[in-house]
This record gives structure tokens, C-alpha cells and sequence, in this order.
């Protein structure tokens, strides 16, 4: 048996948020083995081919496992023991090569609105305000809230946007409130939007911990820092995608949660004009929830049929919305 106490080598993206994340996963693996020394720790940073390219629109360059893949490599060839990963930019076809072996406890799950003006709510926004943001998903949602406002392309990492809003380039920018908690930058929150308004992507504020599937013996090692609601709550959502073969770009909205021992999914769908072209909310007792997410894609297909969800996929259109004068 490896003795991991002794070495571990992680691999993750270095982007300041997936370092926090690592710092996040290191402090409580040291804090479940008191006896493991932080000098036996190696950090390797990997850019992946989502950092490369900070122009072009996720879902032009492929989507899927843009953020995983040269990590995915580095597992497979032994070169690191383990990835670090943002669960909700994770495809839902995990290789037979690969799982995930331990989910940290899941952050807040909500999106939040950095402005450059006082408005303490998205409503106050004024018409024509111009909106940053690259989801697919948030801008069919904001447009679903309102068609007044403009709508523009932001990609790079949380520091590169939030500079873009301070240099006035935007009047508001969207972005996940788990990740501005993380790098200590929820003061700039003007606003956090209810699931009601702007429903999560699938795992966001989730950190999922990746190894080579056969490793048992990390597998075992991770155990302990396995957090077993988020686990199940995030396989349900991602049980919805895999089951309309969709993936983290299309504009779909999924909270799965416990609540006196229920499990409460939500999901919302919606075109690329932003109407909502599916929605329902189901529950079930804990112990009989395992196939809900399933289930919930059955219902999905049923009412939308497997093209129309092909189509949410990518976005054919210029991604910039201007409101009709």
C-alpha cells in the first residue's frame, strides 16, 4: 500500500479560484490525518485547454472537459495522484479510467451581481445596462428576467472580470457566489440572485477529487473527507444531463437539496431567447432518491423530445444580446 501520509501529488489548474479550492482540499486532508506533514504535499499547476484560449466561446472550442482533460492525462500517465476539480465544469461521461473519488462539502450554490452602480437588486438595473457574463445557461436566464438589458461575452478568470467591471468595459457582470466567498471577494456582491431567479448549474460549489478508478488505495485514503450529502445531491443533477445527453453549456438549471429528510430537485430549462421551456420541482424521501435525477431526464425527453436539447447545446448565434429599440 502507497503510503500517501509520506507523498501526494496533486494536480489542478492555476487559476487563483482552483488554488484557493486546492488550499481548500489540503487543509481538510491535513485536519483527518493530524499526522501528515504539509511539506509532503506537491502542488502542480496544469493549464488545461479552457485556460488557453480566453476569446473563444466554451462551447465553439468543444465544451466538454475543457477544464479536465490535460489533468485527466497527467492521472492516467502517474505523473499525479489526484485532480482537483470545479464539479459543475465537469463532463457527466466520467471515463472508466477515472471517478470521482471524494466530494468536499458543497459552498454556497447561488449566482451573484457585481455592479458598477449602488442598486441593491437586479431589478433596478437600468434598461440597457450592459451585462457580462459566458454562460450559456446565466444569459438565457437573464434574459428570461428581463430583454431590456444588453448582453455581452465575458470569459477569463474571476480576478481578469471583475477588473473588466471595475475598468467600466461592463455595468454588471454574473458570477458564482461559492467562488467570490472562496478568493475573499463577497464584498463586491451587490446582489445574490433566489433559485427562483437564476437556478445554479448542475454541482456549482462543488469540489469533486479525481483519481485513476483503480487506485484503490487512494480511494480508501480519501474516505474520510468524502462529504456524503453533497455526493449524493450532485450525482442527482448530474444524473439529469446524462440522461438528455446534455452537458455544462446548455442553458439548464439544477438544485438538488435535503430537506427533513427529502431530497427536493429542481430543474428549470430554457431556450436560447430565454423562455422557459421546462420546469418542475419533485421530491423524495432520502432513501428512496437514488433514481430521481433519472427520472427527471425521462420527464425532460417526454416533454421536449432528445433534438430540442441537441440544440441547446451550442449556441449557433452571436452570443451578444442587444434589446429590439
Amino acid at each position: 500500500m502507497t503510503n500517501y501520509k509520506k507523498r501526494l501529488v496533486i494536480g489542478t489548474r492555476s487559476s487563483g479560484l482552483a488554488l484557493a479550492q486546492t488550499r481548500i482540499f489540503i487543509d481538510k486532508l491535513l485536519h483527518n490525518y493530524p499526522d501528515m506533514s504539509p511539506e509532503s504535499i506537491e502542488i502542480r499547476q496544469i493549464k488545461t485547454s479552457g485556460d488557453h484560449n480566453q476569446s473563444i466561446r466554451l462551447d465553439q472550442m468543444g465544451g466538454k472537459g475543457l477544464f479536465a482533460r490535460e489533468i485527466e492525462t497527467e492521472i492516467l500517465k502517474g505523473t499525479i495522484d489526484l485532480g482537483i476539480h470545479s464539479m459543475k465544469d465537469m463532463p457527466t461521461d466520467e471515463s472508466n479510467n477515472l471517478s470521482i473519488a471524494c466530494w468536499l462539502k458543497r459552498y454556497d450554490h447561488r449566482d451573484a451581481l457585481l455592479t458598477n452602480c449602488s442598486t441593491e437588486s437586479f431589478t433596478e438595473l437600468s434598461k440597457n445596462s450592459l451585462i457580462g457574463t459566458s454562460s450559456i445557461r446565466r444569459r438565457s436566464q437573464i434574459m428570461n428576467l428581463r430583454q431590456d438589458l444588453k448582453i455581452k461575452s465575458l470569459r477569463g478568470n474571476i480576478d481578469t472580470r471583475v477588473k473588466k467591471l471595475e475598468d467600466k468595459e461592463f455595468d454588471a457582470i454574473v458570477l458564482s457566489v461559492a467562488g467570490l466567498k472562496r478568493l475573499s471577494l463577497d464584498h463586491l456582491i451587490s446582489y445574490i440572485f433566489s433559485d427562483d431567479e437564476l437556478l445554479p448549474a448542475a454541482c456549482q460549489g462543488a469540489i469533486g477529487i479525481q483519481i485513476d478508478s483503480s487506485n484503490l488505495d487512494l480511494k480508501f485514503f480519501l474516505e474520510p473527507l468524502n462529504h456524503l450529502l453533497t455526493e449524493t445531491t450532485c450525482k442527482i443533477e448530474r444524473d439529469v444531463l446524462r440522461t438528455i445527453k446534455a452537458n455544462c453549456n446548455s442553458p439548464i438549471g439544477l438544485f438538488a437539496k435535503e430537506n427533513d429528510n427529502m431530497i427536493h430537485l429542481h430543474c428549470d430549462v430554457f431556450d436560447h431567447s430565454g423562455k422557459k421551456i421546462f420546469s418542475s420541482q419533485v421530491k423524495k424521501p432520502h432513501s428512496q432518491s437514488k433514481l430521481l435525477g433519472i427520472e427527471m431526464g425521462n420527464d425532460i425527453l417526454a416533454a421536449l423530445g432528445q433534438s430540442v436539447i441537441d440544440n441547446l447545446d451550442n449556441l449557433e448565434n452571436d452570443f451578444d444580446y442587444t434589446p429590439d429599440r
